[in-house]
């Protein structure tokens, strides 16, 4: 069973509006920067089993790349289970943990562009 989540979203703001859209989700769940891109609008991430009080699990590696796409944007998010030493997970994750932590990276870029 795959783990990994993909995830396709469109913003009607500007492609580097919407990426400070992500890097400030980054920071409100507390996510630890691997990578920053800016000038490509890219970012890596690994967040911790613990997310706004809320324990997931398991450690989730993301990745989000914001292109222009007509008059907005469309970001293009990727994610994967880690396991304890922070290598990508096979077999064993929870169910839905790595979704779920999409979700809540997407949710708060709505948040910040709304």
């Amino acid at each position: 069973m795959a783990y990994d989540q993909h995830q396709e979203k469109q913003y009607p703001k500007d492609p580097q509006t919407t990426f400070r859209a992500a890097l400030s989700a980054v920071e409100k769940l507390g996510g630890l920067m691997v990578s920053s891109a800016p000038d490509k609008a890219r970012l890596e991430v690994k967040f911790p089993k613990t997310i706004l009080g809320k324990t997931l699990g398991e450690r989730t590696y993301l990745s989000c790349e914001v292109r222009a796409e007509g008059e907005g944007s469309l970001a293009v998010v990727d994610a994967y289970p880690l396991d304890a030493v922070e290598r990508k997970l096979l077999f064993g994750a929870r169910k839905g943990v790595t979704k779920e932590m999409v979700d809540l990276f997407t949710s708060q870029m709505d948040a910040q562009l709304n």
